[in-house]
């Protein structure tokens, strides 16, 4: 039974949760709080398993309150709040504060039956999360000893404690990268800013795909939210598609969808990377992957925020390696031919 508190400043919106979440057997509500004073004092009292947290509210932000709790009380945090382009700075800063992951509030016109089954999914995850509170360090860059080849293609997927894993990573890749395509787990109101930043960090260019783009040496191409992304061979070349249709594993982008396309058109290629996340997307991708002779790498569980979709990588006999996180760029230039020699 997963314990969980609800910190909302709006009666509507804890109504609206309490009722929905309670209708999961293994989900129960053991109380709630209009804001960050209140929810300390039930933190200490009822002990919840995961709470879930408004981010405007009223006496203190649910941002300062987030920090000071992964400060003294370390605890896993779903925010719940309204998604917009505007705030989308602030929802990344929760995730960098240790957040397990951002959910969208319940408008006006939803009911108790009408609560997500992606804030439940988050809420699951967050109770079987590692937490990893504070940014994470800046991974020295690597250079390479051998020309990146054009025709290389990295396809890297995630989903809960995936930002942090993919920042890590993409910080460490020297700009003479191969190309980068990536799923992650997110709201379509996030993507473009979460790749905005990665771009300030990053040797390499980082931005949201849009469809035709060209996938080459240096840059990483991140999914938007809400459309599946696809790798096509463009003639010498390859670009990527994006499209709507049903989500696969509960989710649009999905890595199996991406993994899949990558398969079918890099074949020995490419090299796949599953990172940590909860459920099974990308298991049977990169299992397609490996048979079409891709390298695939694997993100072990000690580094995992979740162990669920690497696990079921290594279950389905997908995974070629399995490394710490901070082992895994160099992986992927020692898999491109493009061998790691000592960090910048």
């Amino acid at each position: 039974m997963i314990r969980v508190l609800i910190v909302d400043d709006s009666a509507f919106v804890r109504k609206v949760l309490t009722e929905g979440l309670s209708r999961y057997a293994d989900i129960q509500v053991v109380g709630s709080a209009m804001d960050p004073y209140i929810a300390r004092r039930k933190i200490a009292e009822l002990r919840p398993d995961v709470i879930t947290l408004d981010i405007e509210m009223p006496r203190m932000d649910g941002l300062s309150f987030l920090e000071k709790l992964m400060r003294h009380y370390p605890v896993p945090v779903v925010i719940v709040s309204s998604l917009t382009p505007e705030n989308s700075e602030t929802a990344l800063r929760a995730l960098e504060l240790g957040a397990v992951d951002v959910i969208r509030k319940p408008g006006s016109a939803y009911s108790a039956p009408d609560v997500s089954r992606e804030l439940v999914h988050a809420i699951r995850a967050a109770a079987a999360a590692k937490l990893r509170p504070g940014s994470p360090a800046a991974p020295p860059v690597l250079h390479t000893t051998h020309k990146v080849q054009t025709h290389k293609v990295v396809a890297i997927g995630a989903s809960t404690g995936g930002p942090r894993a993919i920042e890590t990573i993409l910080r460490a890749l020297p700009a003479d990268s191969p190309g980068i395509v990536i799923v992650q787990h997110m709201p379509q109101e996030f993507t473009a800013a979460f790749a905005d930043r990665l771009n300030q960090l990053c040797s390499i260019e980082v931005r949201e795909a849009r469809h035709g783009d060209p996938v080459g040496p240096g840059v990483a191409l991140i999914a938007p939210g809400d459309r599946h992304m696809i790798l096509r061979c463009d003639g010498a070349g390859y670009s990527v598609q994006l499209k709507g249709g049903p989500p696969v594993h509960y989710q649009r982008p999905s890595v199996d969808v991406l993994f899949l396309s990558v398969a079918r058109s890099v074949g020995p290629n490419a090299v796949g990377v599953l990172l940590t996340g909860m459920g099974s997307d990308g298991a049977r991708g990169l299992s397609e992957m490996k048979a079409k002779g891709a390298h695939t790498i694997v993100q072990d569980e000690a580094s995992s925020a979740v162990f669920g979709m690497p696990r079921e990588a290594i279950r389905a006999g997908a995974a070629m390696e399995v490394l710490p996180l901070d082992e895994i760029a160099g992986a992927i230039l020692r898999a491109v031919g493009a061998a790691a020699d000592a960090p910048r």
